[in-house]
């Protein structure tokens, strides 16, 4: 058993670091907001969302482990066309996907230092310092630091959770009128709540090349089972801690008649008072603190994951050996991706909301593509019979892929006939 755990804990990283990306705006923002806006009546779509997108990121962590290299080579492998999709897919969300998360740190930093500045001049001394960490190399040390204050908000959660539950839902306000569900604006927000539940796949490619550079830098190759084992333990901790969020939605705002604040100072103040209605004000500090480091660990871990993403699809799109994962590359891409963000945020100061809704539905309108393209490489020649997924997970990917391509198609009926769409599905 001791031997067993001490390869756990050498392999322990990636799964980790996905963890790290997937606890932010999908749970701080929207699980909080579904729980606010609707009680419990989106669990099942978070429980769903979170199952059926499983596949698709185990199948990274799979091709890597039988392989040892990322699934985005394995893309190269099938045909330089699906290389130039992922890129199509990657290049708008990549900007507003670190735009969406960095609104949100913003405000966290604005609210725990008590100091009033814009948004966006608070965006801008958060990217400087995730360039620079990561220009220098030193985002390993910090990240682990990072870590470390996380380790609080997930402690804190859970206390709050449990009082939450204890203490039960808050009694409603006389006037409270619950809001439709089942009406455009309420699927419209489904959809965006399952888009990064637990976060978007087009992201499984990062779980792949930080598994594969953590077996270059320990010079240790973990086995399937370890590879799986890593990636399971930070997959179902994010899927656990969604339902708390909701949960803490559910049963402190919802009923009140409180509007979560479409700014990202506002939102801010009512998420760590949420947490203090919980816990205690005694606790507004160390949950502040907690909160934007985890925010800010999200950001930084975004801001890593697009760089190396595109810095390899980059060099595979061009058959450019020569260029393989420079650094200087990484770090120019770091660079636009961060300045791209800055000027989407510039445009959506003072509405969260909008800007996190629209990264989410962007994820999952890509989701059914960013699947298909994991699902055609696992079931690639070069991955070793011992490799492939076993028929559950495959039933489970197919399920997972009609799954997306349904909620996508109800996405553009919604957008593009809203009134066609309540006549015939909702009147």
């Amino acid at each position: 058993m001791g031997e067993r755990m001490q390869k756990f804990f050498k392999v322990l990283g990636p799964g980790i670091l996905f963890a790290s990306t997937c606890i932010g705006v999908s749970h701080l923002v929207q699980s909080t907001r579904a729980g606010a806006d609707y009680g419990f009546a989106l669990l099942g779509a978070i429980v769903l969302a979170n199952v059926l997108k499983y596949p698709f990121f185990e199948f990274a962590v799979r091709y890597t482990s039988a392989t040892g290299v990322s699934i985005i080579d394995g893309y190269a492998r099938k045909g330089r066309w699906i290389v130039w999709a992922y890129f199509l897919l990657s290049i708008p969300s990549m900007v507003i996907v670190t735009a969406a998360v960095t609104f949100v740190t913003a405000g966290l930093l604005g609210n725990l230092l008590g100091i009033y500045l814009p948004t966006d001049v608070w965006a801008v001394i958060i990217f400087i310092i995730c360039v620079a960490v990561l220009a220098i190399g030193k985002y390993r040390l910090l990240d682990n630091l990072l870590k470390l204050v996380g380790l609080v908000l997930l402690i804190s959660t859970l206390v709050a959770f449990v009082s939450a539950v204890v203490h039960g839902p808050v009694a409603k306000a006389p006037d409270f009128v619950p809001k439709e569900l089942y009406s455009v604006t309420g699927i419209m927000f489904a959809i965006a709540l399952m888009g990064w539940m637990p976060t978007a796949v087009d992201i499984s490619t990062w779980t792949s090349l930080w598994s594969e550079a953590k077996a270059k830098t320990t010079g240790y190759r973990p086995t399937l089972r370890e590879s799986l084992a890593d990636f399971n333990f930070g997959y179902w901790v994010t899927a656990v801690l969604s339902l708390f969020f909701l949960t803490l939605g559910a049963n402190i705002i919802y009923g009140t008649g409180t509007e979560l604040s479409n700014s990202s100072a506002g939102f801010a103040s009512q998420l760590i008072r949420m947490f203090t209605t919980a816990i205690g004000q005694w606790s507004y500090t160390i949950i502040a603190v907690a909160a934007f480091s985890t925010m800010f660990s999200t950001t930084i871990t975004v801001v890593d994951g697009y760089g190396r993403s595109m810095n390899r699809t980059f060099k595979l799109m061009f058959n450019d050996s020569a260029a393989a994962d420079s650094r200087q590359a990484y770090i120019v891409w770091t660079l636009l991706i961060t300045i791209a963000a800055y000027w989407v945020i510039s445009h959506f100061l003072n509405n969260l909301k909008n800007l996190v809704d629209l990264a989410t539905i962007l994820s999952f309108v890509v989701a059914p593509l960013a699947g298909l393209l994991n699902y055609i490489v696992i079931k690639s020649a070069e991955v070793e019979q011992a490799y492939r997924m076993p028929g559950w997970l495959n039933a489970l990917a197919i399920a997972g892929l009609v799954f997306l391509t349904v909620f996508t198609l109800i996405f553009f009926m919604v957008w593009f006939m809203p009134d066609w769409f309540a006549q015939t599905f909702l009147s």
